[in-house]
Formats: structure tokens, sequence, C-alpha cells
């Protein structure tokens, strides 16, 4: 069965601690699934599905969903994937669809980082002696992503390995942030339509007019001798984006025109001490799936949450650059974890909007990879 979507929605990305610093998730969430149902006229919704990976627990889903009005009888999904959350919710409710299950859709994420709670392992888990937050015994706020590994700074280090293992320079790091924020800026008005006010925001709080000498000066969160600095890893954001799936029977009955069609959705795990790897390795693992190359495609989204995938992805195709991450990133626009997979696939619909197949790619914390394909 086909598979398309709809459109889709997102709030502004706000850097955490400032304009959505006691907007609950659920509550940020709402606001994007109301606009939703307003803009597309959507009398019923099957269910909706939401990527969600340091709110406070519990079926947040849910929770937003009875904020944002919708019936009872609306089912609702949170899922964990970590950074690619949002990326798993919308291939979730692909694969609903594709197999009969729904008709209609609402995926996404939602992410309040300001409200990242405290949390404290129990006493008789042995890494309660292993962790203190806050001058509190047991207490985190990083989940342990991998074995042998509980490190609140586990991402940093992961994106510092794969540097390292890859002998990137740091110039080459803080060229793809300049370029980001540079795309960003220049893309304020093509994205102007697909962003919600909220709570009196209307745009991205992010997107700074760098330098590269500023870029030089950045601090160095793993110190002295590494190169994964301030400026060439992702800010930490608050933020929701959803989108509508639905089947083309629910098209045709509501004599809707869809934005895209959805192809085809992939998974994929790599080393989890090297985490970046995973978007390219779910990408690549996609398209030769479906007989197709980076060649084939209109536009290229890759979550920017260490320059280091910029690199990467540049170093194998040199030529694709202008098709990768047109709109900027997240280096520029930041991350708010469980909706950044949404907001990938927000910014592939605009940028083919003439047409032709896009990829969005995310990797997760822990080592794993969500990609979706799809066609204007």
């Amino acid at each position: 069965m086909n598979v398309y979507i709809i459109g889709g929605l997102r709030s502004p990305i706000v850097v955490a601690n400032t304009k959505f610093k006691t907007m609950r998730p659920e509550m940020l969430g709402a606001e994007v699934l109301k606009a939703l149902q307003k803009k597309f006229s959507l009398e019923r919704v099957d269910e909706v599905i939401c990527g969600n990976a340091v709110g406070t627990g519990g079926n947040i889903a849910r929770l937003m969903t009875l904020y944002a009005g919708f019936d009872d009888s609306t089912a609702a999904l949170t899922v964990d994937r970590q950074c690619a959350s949002g990326a798993a919710a919308i291939a979730i409710a692909y694969a609903k669809i594709f197999c009969g299950l729904a008709d209609v859709i609402i995926a996404g994420g939602a992410e309040s980082s300001s409200l990242q709670p405290l949390r404290v392992y129990h006493k008789n888990d042995p890494r309660f002696n292993l962790t203190t937050a806050d001058d509190v015994q047991g207490a985190y706020r990083t989940a342990q992503f991998s074995p042998g590994e509980l490190d609140a700074l586990a991402m940093l280090k992961g994106a510092q390995r794969v540097a390292e293992a890859e002998n990137i320079s740091k110039g080459e790091l803080d060229a793809w942030a300049l370029r980001s924020h540079q795309r960003a800026a220049n893309a304020k008005n093509i994205l102007r339509e697909f962003i919600v006010e909220v709570a009196g925001v209307r745009e991205d709080t992010g997107i700074k007019n760098l330098s590269r000498r500023l870029l030089e000066r950045a601090p160095l969160p793993l110190g002295e001798g590494t190169i994964i600095s301030a400026g060439n890893a992702c800010r930490i954001n608050d933020g929701a984006a959803f989108v509508v799936l639905a089947s083309e029977a629910f098209i045709r009955q509501h004599n809707l025109t869809p934005a895209a069609k959805v192809l085809d959705v992939a998974t994929a795990g790599v080393n989890p001490r090297e985490s970046p790897r995973g978007a390219q390795a779910v990408a690549d693992k996609l398209l030769a799936r479906n007989n197709l190359k980076y060649d084939d495609l209109a536009a290229i989204e890759f979550n920017e949450a260490f320059a280091v995938i910029d690199v990467l992805f540049e170093r194998t195709h040199p030529k694709l650059i202008d098709r990768f991450n047109p709109l900027g990133g997240a280096l520029a626009y930041g991350h708010p974890y469980g909706a950044s997979g949404a907001i990938l696939m927000i910014h592939l619909l605009a940028s083919l909007k003439g047409g032709g197949r896009g990829l969005m790619s995310i990797a997760g914390a822990g080592g794993t990879g969500e990609a979706i394909l799809i066609e204007a």
C-alpha cells in the first residue's frame, strides 16, 4: 500500500533554558498538533506517534494528544531511539499504514532539554555508586548508551574518536559549522511556512553570524588537544515537529494533494562508541536496498549533531555538497533530540518543492541510525 506525507509543521527551535524554559514538552508538541489538525482539516487521526529522549517518562505522546484536544479514541505511542526518535516515529507510522493497520497518523517528536529531569539509580543498581549529579549520589541526566561506558560526555567523546580515527582536522569541522549557519540564515524565508508560532516565538534562536575567528576560540569541552568544540557540535535545544502520513485511500477520500510519497525506511547499527557514523551507514543501506546512488537524490538531509558527520559525507561525496543540508543543519538550528528526525523531514520537504527524490538520515546515541527515502 502506498504511503504519503501530506505535510508537516514544526515549532521554532529554541536554545535550551531561554524562551521555552518553562514549557513542558507535551505542551510544546500539542501546539504543533493543533496547528496540523487545523491546517489539513483533520477530522480524525488514527494515532499520534511522538519521539522523545529526555522527557519525564510515561507515554508523553498520549498526554500531548489529549492536551491538543484530540478525541479520547485517538491512540498514542511514545518512541525512544534517542536522537533518532522522531525519525523512528515516522518510520513506525509508515509501516502501520503500509500494512493496512491505519489510514492517517501524525508522527514526529517533541523535546524540552530545558526541563530534562534529574534521575537517580536505585540504590541496588551498581551504577548508584558510580554517578553523581548536582551533588546527589546516584543521580544522572545522561543515560548509559553502551556497555562499559557510563559517561555524561559519551556523545562528545564518540565524535572525538571518529575525528581521530579519520584524521579530521578542526579546520574541517569549523568550516562546516560556518557553512551550516550561513545556509540556515539564507533559508529563513523558505522555512517560514513550516513554522508554528509558539508562546509568542516565531523565529529559530540558534542561528548566528559566525566567523572562523569566533569558531577558533570556541570552548573545547573535552579539554586541550581535542577538536570537538562548542562551535562544531550542536547546541542543546527545545522544539517539536510532526508530519501527517496517510494512505492512498485517505488521500483520495479527502481530495488531498500530498507533499511526498514515502518510498522506504531503514535502520542500522554501528559501533556504539562511534555513534556519528550511524547517519551515513544507514543511508548507504537504504539506498543500496533501493538500487539508488546519492547522485539520484535531489536533496539530502543528515542530522549535524557533530560536524564530523558532514566531513565524512563530504569526503565520500565531494560533488554533492550543494544537495547536502542545503538549508543548514543542526549545527545552526540546534538539536532537540526527539524532534530532530521530524525537523529533518520537514526541511527535506521544503527542499523538494521542485520535485525529485530525497533522503533524510540521523544517527542516534548508542550507535543506531534511521533513514527515510521519499519522492516529491
